[in-house]
């Protein structure tokens, strides 16, 4: 725990350890990855796809991915880089499929698995219902305009924005070069800055 109460993930050596035991023959290990890393998943499919179920389907069959596909693992880049990338391309395969069949997604506007997020929760004498009010109202239009980006731009803005990835990392997640992923993040938030204009 961090010192606002918050659950921090270790990672590196703790990761690299835990995955050479599971290809050792140790699947209790592979388990300890997954309470490790599920809820920083599942947000993540969560502000990729902005729907709950498909977010819970897409990290399911995220893990279901890396369990599989785990002894290919070359600890090359750190285990949750390449967790990422696998989320990130299982969530674009979701949104491709669902707008090929024109499915209407439902926003919702807190993060379930985010402990301590609840912009409701009273922190001083000072609450006021009506401040709150509106911040949501401002983070439901926020999402909502970060929705109707092009998919690869939304993901782009997902990770650097609302994940706070660096630059590089983002590039190794998605697959993009480094100079790609800083233009298209100007021109993601341009549309978002043009589209949130006249009603923030």
């Amino acid at each position: 725990m961090n010192r606002n109460g918050k659950q921090t993930v270790k990672t590196g050596q703790d990761d690299d350890a835990l995955i050479r035991r599971f290809l050792d023959g140790d699947t209790g290990a592979f388990d300890l990855l997954v309470i490790r890393y599920q809820n920083m998943i599942f947000n993540l499919c969560y502000r990729i796809t902005s729907d709950y179920d498909d977010a819970g389907d897409c990290a399911q069959e995220t893990f279901i991915k890396v369990y599989n596909n785990l002894k290919k693992f070359r600890f090359q880049s750190s285990f949750s880089t390449w967790l990422y990338r696998i989320a990130v391309n299982t969530c674009r395969n979701r949104i491709s499929s669902s707008e090929s069949r024109a499915k209407k997604r439902t926003v919702r506007i807190d993060s379930p698995a985010e402990a301590g997020s609840d912009p409701f929760e009273i922190q001083d004498c000072t609450f006021n219902p009506a401040e709150v009010f509106e911040k949501r109202e401002e983070v439901r239009m926020i999402h909502r305009a970060i929705e109707t980006l092009p998919e690869i731009l939304r993901v782009l803005v997902v990770l650097r924005d609302l994940e706070g990835k660096a630059y590089e990392e983002i590039s190794e997640i998605t697959g993009v070069n480094l100079g790609t992923v800083k233009s298209r993040l100007a021109r993601a938030r341009h549309l978002l800055r043009e589209s949130l204009r006249e009603v923030l």
